[in-house]
């Protein structure tokens, strides 16, 4: 298995030494679209490899979620040998391999002096915590950010339990890997790009106007729970105890509204009596309280499949609340009906729902989803390939404890 068959990425090899999030989607993106990702993880696997959830038997679901579509070679990383074996497959290759990948520490052996000596058009990518190279995770980030102070209802801030910036770095990371491989083969030059979790998160702020606003207007976005900021949107409670989530950015979304659940003549009557213009989105979000409690009794009269019922078809903006159980159980869109998805026997798992990769190429079919390796499971096959290792010196390797498959050994 050398990447996906047809993928965009056909024929493009890359390295990922790498832990937790964010290089890891990354390298899980560029093998979802074809290319052929080396994970190289210590014997026994790096930190993340036992990160929770874990199945019953004990595999990591965050692992195998995280790592589909990969090669994996499990080596001896704290001994001269196992980083030499390192090197060699990393600058292996012709002009579609020698990429580094990593979010790791790169010093010694794996840094892109070390390396590029031995391949001076050597590509390698490296995410850092900060940019004066101090340390930093996505929940230290997104802390500094300000949107924890502006989620919830109240004074103490709440952070979201979605890994933001480590997904947004991964799919920079991978943005980056791509333009400089563009580079190289245009001016055959390699060279080390370098990202920081932490200019990840604070160029989204300011690219979403937050900075600006402070700046300008000396405005700081309040906490307003699920209100959306400047236009009008905001949860509402049903009949049978769902929450919904209604959005109107438009005008013809806005006059949806009043269509469907026939309460456009009392929603008019609200701009002149707070002298706020409603064919806006300021108008709106300035008139959102009165808005809402004119909306609210609606709601709170129709069940969740009432609404549901009602809104198809209708052009408004809107959408359940759902756990992650209802996710699954309930939602059409996370299931086989979406081409994104498909069943796959993911091993120490057993039979899963996988997404392949989001993106549709009209020219391309979208490649299966394919389950994650076991660790060292492609140890031999990638160091024969790759190295040209015979079965001798591979089995010797085994024997000194500097490589290992996927029973350990």
């Amino acid at each position: 298995m050398t990447g996906a068959s047809g993928g965009v990425l056909s024929g493009l090899r890359v390295v990922e030494v790498s832990a937790f999030i964010a290089a890891p989607i990354g390298g899980m993106t560029l093998a979802q679209l074809g290319a052929d990702v080396i994970r190289i993880d210590p014997i026994g696997g790096n930190i993340d490899y036992r990160r929770w959830p874990l199945s019953p038997g004990g595999t990591s679901l965050y692992w195998t979620g995280l790592n589909k579509a990969k090669r994996s070679v499990a080596l001896a990383l704290n001994r001269p040998e196992g980083q030499e074996i390192a090197r060699a497959l990393i600058c292996a290759g012709g002009e579609e391999a020698g990429i580094l990948l990593t979010n790791l520490p790169a010093s010694g052996w794996m840094s892109h002096a070390a390396l590029s000596a031995h391949r001076p058009d050597l590509i390698m990518l490296r995410l850092i915590g900060n940019s004066d190279g101090s340390g930093a995770v996505d929940y230290t980030v997104n802390s500094a950010t300000g949107f924890p102070m502006a989620t919830g209802r109240g004074e103490e801030p709440v952070n979201h339990v979605l890994p933001a910036w480590d997904i947004a770095a991964g799919l920079y990371l991978a943005t980056g890997l791509l333009s400089a491989e563009r580079v190289r083969r245009r001016e055959g030059r390699g060279q080390e790009v370098v990202l920081a979790l932490s200019d990840v998160a604070f160029a989204s702020v300011a690219n979403l106007g937050y900075v600006a606003d402070v700046q300008v207007n000396g405005a700081v976005r309040p906490p307003m729970g699920n209100e959306l900021y400047g236009a009008f949107g905001r949860d509402f409670a049903t009949k049978d105890g769902r929450r919904v989530m209604i959005v109107a950015i438009s005008n013809r979304q806005w006059r949806a509204i009043g269509k469907v659940t026939g309460l456009a003549e009392k929603l008019a009557m609200i701009g002149p009596m707070l002298d706020v213009n409603l064919d806006e989105e300021g108008g709106r979000f300035e008139a959102r309280h009165a808005i809402a409690a004119v909306l609210a009794p609606w709601f709170a009269r129709h069940s969740l499949a009432e609404v549901a019922r009602l809104f198809e078809g209708s052009g408004i903006l809107w959408g359940p609340y759902q756990d992650f159980g209802q996710l699954v159980r309930e939602d059409p869109r996370v299931s086989t009906a979406n081409s994104l998805f498909a069943e796959i026997e993911q091993p120490g798992v057993g039979r899963i729902l996988a997404p392949g990769v989001p993106l549709a190429f009209s020219a391309n079919p979208r490649p299966a989803p394919r389950p994650a390796p076991r660790l060292g499971e492609h140890s031999d096959a990638v160091l024969a390939e790759v190295l040209g290792l015979s079965t001798a010196a591979i089995g010797k390797l085994h024997d000194d404890g500097v490589v290992a498959g996927p029973d350990g050994g």
